[in-house]
């Protein structure tokens, strides 16, 4: 009799995760492929090559998959991330990053990725109408989680010199978060919107008053 511990258990798992992976893999291509209007669980299901059934097995619900597609792609290391550069700021200065900054890289990551900032509108979108409640947590927890940690980066900053200090920190901090979503809507109706540069436009009002 098998047990938790036994290799069979460990290996069935094993595939079970690796199995999840490749959802998810596929999943945000089909979703850049169709966008949300047109994606279903039986429609990403018939794409990736598994069964509605094995499909909700893993992810109870379309939202709970497309919230975990995105958790996944905004998870893993980012190619422009990885190596050093000539000319890259030292780990000291790298911690004195404006959260206009965090936003910029971060969305600049999300566009690598085909799919990915349309998912995460579509996430919105349905968090807003009351009928999808993991997509709702989803979006909820991460505004809350970013205005914390933008916070506290803005409170830095302020203690350093490094950014003006007349301003509320957690008012900034949902500030930069509005604009970079913003800015991603509008990207997305029209690529030749300049996300990065209203982002460094947004650096520089929030700059502390040269002497």
């Amino acid at each position: 009799m098998s047990t938790p511990d036994t290799p069979r258990h460990r290996g069935t798992y094993a595939k079970g995760v690796a199995r999840r992976q490749e959802i998810l893999d596929r999943a945000i291509e089909v979703f850049a492929q169709r966008g949300g209007s047109r994606t279903s669980l039986r429609a990403i299901a018939q794409e990736v090559g598994v069964t509605h059934a094995a499909l909700t097995h893993y992810f109870g619900s379309l939202d709970e998959l497309l919230v975990a597609v995105y958790r996944d792609g905004s998870e893993r290391p980012r190619e422009a991330e990885a190596p050093e550069r000539p000319g890259d700021p030292p780990p000291a200065e790298a911690d004195r990053t404006s959260p206009a900054e965090m936003m910029r890289g971060s969305a600049a990551a999300n566009r690598e990725i085909p799919g990915m900032v349309q998912l995460y509108s579509t996430l919105v979108s349905s968090a807003l109408d009351g009928t999808h409640p993991a997509a709702h947590d989803f979006v909820t927890e991460r505004f809350a989680r970013l205005r914390s940690e933008l916070g506290e980066r803005v409170r830095a900053l302020q203690a350093s010199g490094a950014l003006r200090a007349d301003v509320p920190p957690d008012l900034v901090a949902a500030l930069v978060i509005a604009a970079s979503d913003g800015l991603q809507t509008q990207w997305l109706l029209d690529g030749d919107v300049d996300h990065e540069a209203a982002l460094a436009l947004l650096d520089r009002l929030l700059a502390p008053p040269h002497p």
